[in-house]
Formats: C-alpha cells, structure tokens, sequence
C-alpha cells in the first residue's frame, strides 16, 4: 500500500479546534499513513507559541529561577487540549516526567522538544494510530551532525511494522540517549525524512497558508501563488528569504525524487503549491516564478589590472574571507574586478581586518566597500526558454527609479540576482512583479 506523509505545523495544531480540521483530513484520504506533527503554535495573536514556553522555561530555569508558574502555564496548555478533544491519555503523568527532568537539569533541547513530544502523543491517540517517539528513530553524531543512513534503516524498520503512526517532528537522538533538536521550523524536515523511509509517493506540508507565493505578501498584498515548482527553483527562492518550508527539508525527498505538496490546513481544497524535481514542457504561466530577497549586505569591490590573468586570484580572496570566518552569498567578476557579497550580521568589527589580509594577500589596485545593499533574486525555469528578460527586468527597475548597484546571473541562468540600496527593496520587488505578472 503506498503512503502519504504528512506534517502539521504548529498553527494546524493550536488547539482542539484545528485537531478536529487535522483528523477530517488525515480520514479522507487513506493513504495518509503517517502524521507529523510539530509543537501546538498560537492560538490568538497574543498566545505564546509551546516552543517558546518551553525556551523560556529551561532558560530560567539555568538561571535559578522558579519555573513552577510557566511550567503550569504549558501543562494547562495540553490538559486542556487533551480535555477538550475528549481523550482518557494521563497526559499529567508526562508533565510530571518532563517537569522532574528540568529540574534535575535537563538540556534546552530536550526542553524544546517536548512541545512536538506531548502534541504526538495526544494526535496519536485522537487518531487512533501507533506512536512512534521521534527519538528512536532520528539519530545525530557526537557532533550533533544528521545520521542519515542511520536514520533511515532504523525508520524503515519501524515503518514497515505500522500500519499507521504518529511520529513527533523536531527532534532525535544523540549516542548518549540525549535528546538532539534541529533547528527552529526542523518538523519539516523530520517529515521529509519519514518521507524518504516509507518511499512515500508524496510529502505532504500542512500550514497556514496556500503555499509558496510569487513574493513576499507583506509586499505585494496580491501575490500570486506558485502552483508547482521544482526543487532547485524552492532552493534559490528559499536561500533568498522565502521561508515556508525549513530549507534543509528539500534534501531527503530531492534524493529520493518525492514531490512536497504545501497546503492550508484551513482551506484543504482551495489553492496550493507542488514541488516536484522537474517540469517537462513548457507549462510556464508566467516567464518567472518568483521574487525574494533580504537586506543588508555588504559588498567589496576589488580592483586591479589584468586581473583575469592572474592565477589564483579568486582563491586568494576567498582565503582571506575564510581567515576570518566569513560566508560569501555572491562573487560577481569581470576582468579586472571581482566583488565578494557579505551578509552584514557576519561582519561587525571584521571588515577593516578582512580588508587588511585582501591587500597583503592581493596587492590590488583599489577596493571600495559598500554597505547598505539588499539582494533580490527573480528566479524561474522559464528564464532559460524566453528572450529579453534581464532587459525587461532592469527597464522595470529604471521605470520606478531604481539604481542597480550590483548584477549577477547564475550558471545555470535559472536566476537574476540585483543589488539595491535597502531603502529601494520593497519598491523594487513591486516594480518587478508588476512588469512580468500580469
């Protein structure tokens, strides 16, 4: 019988009502055979998210603090939760375990992920499937590095054995028995890792909204949704800010060649995004497929003469760069210039040095500094096929006023990347979806 996995995000999970919206989906379609779920989110605009309680909790806690008034802030939180969806589970009996373990002093880790812990078990029961604890079969190095071969032989294992199953997101184990968490948002990438082990036909991502959007709707209010995407488009777009998967969560189902279906747990019919590993043909509604960009970044124009044929230049920046423990987001070049773009969060008090060891290592003829720049990229498969786009694309940044200080295209010319002054982003961003959206 072949399987559907599907995670719930944390607003899919906030209370009993949207558990009932879960269940109605998860019973229509049979082969949605294992369930993720992530830490109940908020429930109004001035709830606090489990996650976060529980930060809290454990951060206080370090510090020597009474923990009793937060800690039955979060236990009243499932009991009323399990209360309300009419369920008999000692849900206390889990509280009184984990609350023990933060006093004996339990790690942040653990403490953050007995949100998606508590939600397992009580979704498990609602369903009425297996439970499967996320720690028994997600498994990180003594590094705390991913073990995915591990992972899925054991996952596997597991699977095959239940029919149907519950299996919390977030978090494994480390060799010690210790509980390991992923990163903020990590559910989703729990979830394309069950994929991957059940040789699911489709990754399903419940969230809150229809799925990925051409841009930013803080930005452009109208955006339209992307309805199908292929991965290395997800990856560009997601690199660049668009955030609704975890980005790290592409790569078990990429390899695996599983589409991800992103959908609205609120309007399960209505709109959504799928992302499949490639689109034959020329189905393209529009010559791109989205815009995204972050701000502030500082960008180091380098300078000298026959610099092309210079062997070894390139290496001999980014040897500087890496000397003081920097990414790079972008190298533009040209023949006697080259530019290294730096996010600036890496760089305060780090500049006047990194531009030290470029001059001892480089000996160029200028380097200018420019700070200030957001970076949009227009990504799309359909740039490959259609002519004129850089110059449509550059015409809309001149027609609203717009000065590019910097421009880059990627290889595989599935991108074009601008360089902006922070104060033109979001102008720039609506002048480009206005010209090539219509």
């Amino acid at each position: 019988m072949s399987a559907i996995v599907s995670k719930f995000g944390g607003s899919s999970l906030s209370c009993a009502r949207q558990f009932k919206k879960v269940r109605d989906i998860v019973y229509s379609d049979k082969q949605r055979r294992y369930i993720v779920p992530s830490a109940p989110g908020k429930r109004f605009d001035d709830d606090i998210k489990v996650t976060d309680l529980l930060y809290s909790i454990h951060y206080h806690r370090s510090r020597g603090d009474k923990i009793e008034k937060l800690f039955s802030q979060l236990s009243q939180r499932f009991t009323d939760l399990r209360d309300e969806l009419g369920l008999n589970c000692r849900i206390e009996d889990e509280l009184n375990t984990i609350y023990n373990n933060i006093l004996s002093g339990a790690t942040a880790d653990y403490c953050a992920s007995r949100g998606e812990y508590l939600n397992g078990i009580l979704l498990s029961q609602y369903l009425d499937y297996s439970f499967i604890d996320a720690k028994d079969v997600l498994f990180f190095d003594l590094d705390g590095n991913f073990e995915h071969g591990k992972t899925k032989s054991v996952m596997r294992g597991y699977l095959s054995s239940c029919k149907n199953a519950v299996i919390p997101g977030f978090y494994g184990s480390l060799p010690d028995g210790g509980i390991k968490t992923f990163s903020r948002g990590g559910s989703d990438i729990t979830g394309s890792v069950v994929a991957r082990a059940a040789r699911a036909s489709v990754y399903e991502n419940w969230t809150d909204v229809p799925g990925f959007l051409m841009a930013d709707p803080r930005i452009v209010p109208d955006a339209k949704v992307i309805s199908k995407i292929t991965y290395r488009e997800l990856r560009e777009l997601s690199y660049m800010g668009a955030t609704v998967l975890h980005e790290d969560s592409v790569f078990p189902v990429f390899s695996a060649n599983i589409p991800i279906h992103v959908r609205n747990t609120n309007d399960p019919s209505g709109r959504h995004t799928m992302i499949v590993p490639d689109i034959a043909g020329n189905d393209d509604e529009n010559a791109i497929t989205g815009i995204a960009g972050r701000k502030n970044f500082t960008v180091i124009n380098i300078e000298k003469n026959k610099m092309n044929s210079e062997i070894g230049f390139g290496r001999k920046v980014l040897s500087a760069v890496e000397k003081n423990d920097l990414n790079f987001e972008h190298m533009p070049s040209g023949i006697d210039t080259l530019s290294v773009v730096i996010s600036d969060p890496q760089t305060p008090d780090k500049i006047q040095k990194l531009l030290d060891d470029i001059y001892t290592a480089c000996e160029p003829d200028s380097v200018e500094v420019t700070t200030g720049l957001a970076i949009i990229a227009t990504v799309g498969r359909g740039m490959i096929r259609n002519v004129g786009i850089a110059a449509k694309l550059f015409g809309a940044l001149a027609q609203s006023g717009i000065n590019i200080r910097m421009i880059d295209q990627g290889s595989s010319e599935l991108n074009i990347i601008v360089g902006v002054e922070n104060k033109d982003f979001e102008k720039a961003i609506r002048a480009i979806y206005r010209d090539f959206v219509k």
